[in-house]
């Protein structure tokens, strides 16, 4: 087994790698002035299973381009096996036609992925599960449940807590948190305008005197995380707490969080932290390198990765 890492998130890689026990394969992973990606691998790889990390996130075209190019670059080299290992999969809230002449980008990016070589996918937390049907080679998507599950419980053990979907689309996610930590459940919902802009409607659920986490896939804007966390207050809550697997917080987000009714937002290291993000006085990083370094350990072995989960 060998593992290459891309430049999304460097310090990932390195964490998985010190947890297998086994150095990052070197490699050249760079740019012309021109911006094309080079790479160049300086290990023999022939007959070798091989994962490459590289989450898709911003910037996220040269990062998916980087993620093709040493797919191939490996595929020429002849490894036995490459599996993407993709700690965020971008463009996966492009999974449907959201309005007459749209792309589902998610489905294309999967094409891509497989086209250029990969075998196998890795991945955490889709924004759906039902991506995974959109690859036609073996996918296996983690859960960040058992990390956030102990990460609560160690933090406020069972201190009058309420799991709280930000949205209609998050019960699932939510509701097997809930079940984990034996706490009670409360949906927000809200109505959407616009994309990147949430009115918070309704609370369904007691909140008045809880400790109230929510919990959620993704925070880009963090416009709905503020406005529930709000809400939440408004609504009688004694504190407010999120976590979320894939920490985007693109433009104003830390800003925002900075500002907002939240206690905290505890985020994995699927996104490698910005330096706003590393001084926000409530922005808080769960790594995850243990969980993804198991299930590459279980797969090169051919053993459950489900098992990880039961």
């Amino acid at each position: 087994m060998k593992l290459l890492s891309g430049n999304s998130n460097r310090p990932l890689s390195e964490a998985i790698a010190a947890y297998l026990k086994m150095p990052l394969t070197s490699a050249d992973v760079r740019r012309f002035s021109d911006m094309e990606v080079f790479v160049e691998i300086h290990e023999n790889v022939r007959g070798e299973d091989v994962f490459i990390i590289q989450s898709t996130s911003s910037p996220a075209n040269d990062n998916l381009m980087e993620l093709l190019v040493c797919i191939d670059a490996l595929r020429r080299a002849s490894a036995r096996r490459i599996t993407a290992v993709l700690p965020y999969f971008g463009y996966a809230r492009q999974d449907r036609k959201s309005g007459s002449r749209t792309p589902i980008s998610a489905k294309l990016v999967a094409n891509l992925i497989a086209t250029a070589g990969a075998n196998r996918v890795l991945t955490m937390d889709l924004h759906a599960g039902q991506i995974q049907g959109f690859f036609d080679i073996p996918t296996d998507n983690l859960f960040s449940g058992p990390v956030f599950t102990r990460e609560i419980a160690a933090q406020y053990g069972d201190e009058n807590l309420v799991m709280v979907s930000p949205d209609v689309g998050g019960v699932v996610r939510t509701r097997a948190l809930a079940k984990r930590l034996n706490a009670n459940l409360a949906i927000i919902d809200k109505r959407r305008e616009k994309a990147g802009v949430s009115e918070v409607m309704n609370i369904i659920g007691d909140v008045k005197g809880r400790n109230c986490v929510l919990v959620d896939d993704i925070v880009d804007s963090a416009g709905t995380l503020c406005n529930a966390a709000e809400a939440l207050k408004n609504a009688g809550a004694e504190r407010v707490f999120a976590y979320v697997t894939h920490g985007v917080l693109s433009g104003g987000a830390v800003a925002r969080v900075t500002a907002s009714a939240l206690e905290h937002l505890s985020v994995t290291d699927s996104i490698a932290a910005t330096d706003a993000m590393r001084h926000a006085r409530n922005i808080r990083t769960i790594p995850i390198a243990p969980l993804l370094g198991e299930a590459i350990r279980r797969i090169s072995e051919e053993t459950s990765v489900s098992s990880l989960f039961e």
